[in-house]
């Protein structure tokens, strides 16, 4: 069994060398037959530096330099295209994934059977509003999403190639594996792994403002109970709506009590805005979809592959 790292590479210059080094001894127990995949998204640091030199005197490892930042998800995809491996594990380069418990994923699967098995963190090191914000994160792309997110779980995942090779079918222009491989449906398990702390005492680069960017757009992508959402406020608006004014009507005629000009117009406002927003949801559904299926841009460009020249 052939297996394939895939290493998104964003901020971690100093951690690089020791993770391809752990990394090796790690899949050493497993097989001698592996690759390892660093993916540089146009890191601001001297990564890609770094990944050259390691990749000419490294017949295992493969650097892709992407043209500029896709995005973690798109590195990602862009180790998926690449990996050749009949599993393939995806860890971030910062060491919090220790590549150590690689074996830990390996053994659920070959054998329970498993095509995609999580690493759950336990005793997660990260700050508190990290920690909050990955909770409420989570808890909106479940609602909105209608699936279920683990906050535990983050990119330390191993997958079969069969379970690689039907996310890459997909045809989504926006790229969120936590999703994905939920939609999928192949045989899951979940391993507590142990999580460390990271050693160049960087911050990470996921700030609550990209984390927001990146929920809308995953919302926006995977569903459309936004637009539902908005379709079932507008019929509330016009049901309350129609309620009031048949209260008043009553009031009239049962009390004798006009009715001033300013609420029925106040009233017929809100009736037609309640409208508005029911047909603005059916378009927005419509539309939604159109969109959906017209995106045709690639998720990344590769500027270029590194490796040694007489690697075949």
């Amino acid at each position: 069994m052939k297996l394939s790292i895939v290493s998104p590479v964003y901020g971690a210059s100093a951690l690089l060398e020791e993770l391809v080094t752990r990394i090796h001894k790690a899949l050493i127990e497993i097989t001698d037959d592996y690759e390892i995949i660093l993916v540089n998204d146009n890191s601001p640091d001297n990564s890609l530096q770094i990944i050259r030199e390691l990749a000419k005197n490294d017949n295992k490892l493969i650097g892709i330099n992407l043209s500029r930042n896709f995005g973690q998800q798109n590195a990602i995809n862009a180790g998926f295209d690449y990996a050749t491996g009949d599993f393939v594990v995806t860890l971030d380069c910062d060491l919090q994934d220790e590549p150590e418990r690689i074996i830990d994923l390996y053994k659920v699967a070959t054998e329970y059977g498993k095509d995609i098995v999580f690493a759950s963190r336990v005793d997660r090191q990260d700050d508190l509003l990290k920690k909050l914000g990955s909770k409420v994160f989570n808890y909106l792309m479940s609602y909105l999403t209608e699936t279920r997110q683990d906050s535990s779980v983050a990119n330390f995942i191993l997958y079969r190639k069969c379970a690689v090779d039907a996310m890459l079918k997909l045809g989504d222009y926006h790229k969120y594996y936590p999703m994905m491989n939920r939609w999928i449906g192949f045989d899951t398990a979940t391993v507590p792994i142990p999580h460390a702390q990271r050693k160049d005492n960087i911050k990470s680069s996921y700030s609550l403002k990209k984390r927001l960017r990146l929920a809308l757009s995953t919302i926006i992508a995977f569903s459309d109970k936004p637009l539902r959402l908005l379709l079932k406020f507008g019929f509330l608006l016009v049901i309350f709506t129609f309620l009031v004014a048949l209260y008043l009507v009553f009031h009239y005629f049962a009390h004798d009590k006009k009715v001033s000009g300013w609420l029925s117009v106040f009233l017929s406002i809100w009736f037609l805005f309640g409208i508005v927003i029911i047909v603005l949801g059916v378009l927005g559904l419509y539309l939604g979809k159109i969109f959906e299926n017209t995106k045709n841009r690639p998720n990344y460009i590769v500027k270029e592959v590194l490796k040694l020249k007489n690697d075949s």
